[in-house]
């Protein structure tokens, strides 16, 4: 019985060979490897896509960089050891201890005082606005160190002293500048009490914003509300009209970035008919980054990370103020201020819209792209 069985390779042998029987033209020859250009020439679709991903600059702009690791070396890692220690058991207890004694100082003073002048308007909106500065400086205190640079046209470093006296004297409305954290306002809030525009937030913050910054005259919006852009719009104006209001502080990116790009501005801030005050912010990320990544974590946990570092250094530039040119639409002036703001920082441009960020692409347009896509590929059926 054994000598009945064959093996499946003699049964193979066997098998008679097709080949031999077809004509040599009618052999396929197998042809060379794939590459990916190859692949991508299937159909557009693919090509734009690969393209998107391998220059993804919009992503970019709303990632947090992860600092390269220096301490793992049998040198170093010690120090760091050290540096830990003192970061979150000296430092870190030291900064609670005092934004917690300040903000006892604080509310003891604001509530009583704010309740007592309700009848005097304009004596209790002074009190807020010193009040408010009072609140901004304790932040800084614990864990922001910066320095503010004044330039002009004819003055690209240092302070020029001219200059320097026409910011202080608060003569101009509306200051735009580049966002990359809520402690951005925190820092400009040294020069003046601003009245700024944010986002509201739930919380505890939303709770700060709602009672003490409220007396500031600051605007808040919701993103998701369409009728929102009206109602800021107006309240815009309306702030700019009045002669005893703070100046505006917007940032028209409409949302925090990296620090290293800057997107699209809004042209909210360029349409309202007065002067525009550019004003850069660069942080150094030598002990932190101080992106605030809201998608990823709660401006609660982005204060801690702050607190918990040696310091938050950053330089702040205060340009020269910019008007409508005679012929620029708002969105040229825009445009023309975010350059100033990118070259002064440091900070590359990219054409996206940040408001993105917060939204998904439309069914329309993936309609579009998948019959774009389904076309591409009935075409090169029909040729082969």
């Amino acid at each position: 019985m054994r000598k009945l069985i064959k093996s499946r390779s003699e049964l193979d042998l066997d098998q008679p060979n097709i080949e031999d029987y077809l004509p040599i033209a009618s052999i396929p020859i197998p042809s060379q490897r794939l590459t990916l250009c190859d692949l991508l020439d299937i159909s557009p679709t693919l090509t734009e896509a690969a393209g998107a991903i391998v220059d993804d600059t919009f992503t970019r702009c709303f990632k947090s960089n992860p600092p390269e690791p220096w301490n793992w070396n049998i040198y170093l890692f010690p120090i760091w050891c050290v540096g830990v220690a003192v970061r979150y058991f000296i430092l870190f207890p030291a900064r609670v201890l005092i934004l917690t004694l300040g903000w006892i100082i604080f509310l003891s003073l604001y509530f009583p005082l704010h309740f007592c002048l309700n009848s005097h308007h304009k004596l209790r909106k002074t009190f807020e606005v010193g009040t408010d500065s009072i609140l901004s400086l304790q932040f800084r205190n614990n864990s922001f160190t910066f320095r503010q640079t004044f330039v002009t046209a004819e003055v690209t470093s240092g302070i020029d002293l001219q200059f320097l006296c026409c910011i202080m004297d608060w003569g101009y409305k509306v200051f735009v500048a580049n966002h990359t954290s809520m402690i951005d306002f925190i820092i400009l809030e040294q020069m003046t009490a601003f009245a700024v525009i944010m986002q509201k937030h739930p919380g505890w913050v939303g709770l700060l914003q709602s009672t003490i910054l409220e007396g500031v005259g600051c605007i808040w919006f919701n993103r998701s509300e369409a009728k929102d852009r009206e109602i800021i719009s107006r309240k815009l104006r309306e702030h700019v009209v009045g002669a005893d209001n703070n100046p505006l502080l917007i940032f028209p990116e409409g949302t925090c970035v990296n620090n290293q790009y800057t997107v699209m501005f809004k042209k909210g801030a360029f349409e309202l008919g007065c002067t525009v005050c550019p004003i850069a912010i660069k942080y150094n990320k030598i002990f932190v980054d101080a992106f605030w990544n809201s998608r990823k974590q709660s401006f609660t946990t982005h204060l801690l990370q702050l607190m918990t570092s040696w310091a938050v250094v950053c330089d702040v530039w205060y340009m020269e103020p910019q008007t409508l040119k005679h012929g620029e639409t708002a969105i040229d002036f825009a445009e023309r201020v975010r350059d100033m703001i990118s070259v002064r920082a440091g900070l590359k441009k990219v054409p996206w819209d940040g408001y993105l960020k917060y939204s998904r692409p439309s069914p329309k347009h993936i309609e579009r792209k998948q019959q774009s896509f389904a076309e591409s590929i009935l075409e090169r059926l029909k040729k082969e």
